[in-house]
């Protein structure tokens, strides 16, 4: 499954540095997916997002997702944006850094109460992202 999403920058929430890093939250104000078995758009969520001491940006992801065919889907991931300290500070500025300077990955999961996507509620997934200007876009997997 491919997943873009639409993240407004501008509106990031900086809550601060915390002991566990600088904490912000990105709100996602849409985007759509599509595979083999779904596709839609992407509803309204958020991004709760640390800056951990070492460099590495953590993610925290949740979403709801609505098919095509009118099913809604809770979705969530956690992961994790890795660069080196120059690429990192380039990011920090706003900077759209070239594919080879990080790497983005996720664990995925799914919950839908709608019989016809029942399935999703025992997949275990894994992806990698790319930095776009509008937000990132994922290419998922399921596993298992």
């Amino acid at each position: 499954m491919t997943l873009a999403l639409d993240v407004d920058f501008a509106s990031m929430l900086v809550i601060g540095r915390t002991p566990a890093g600088l904490r912000r939250i990105a709100p996602v104000t849409g985007g759509h997916f599509s595979g083999e078995r779904l596709a839609g758009t992407v509803l309204p969520g958020a991004d709760w997002v640390i800056n951990r001491p070492d460099g590495v940006m953590v993610i925290d992801v949740r979403l709801a997702l609505k098919t095509h065919d009118g099913a809604l889907i809770y979705a969530s991931y956690q992961g994790r944006f890795l660069a080196g300290p120059d690429a990192m500070a380039r990011f920090a500025k706003g900077a759209l850094l070239e594919r080879h300077d990080y790497s983005l990955a996720i664990a995925a999961r799914f919950e839908c109460g709608d019989d016809r996507y029942a399935w999703l509620n025992n997949v275990i997934a894994v992806g990698t992202g790319e930095q776009t200007p509008s937000g990132p876009i994922y290419k998922i997997f399921e596993i298992g």
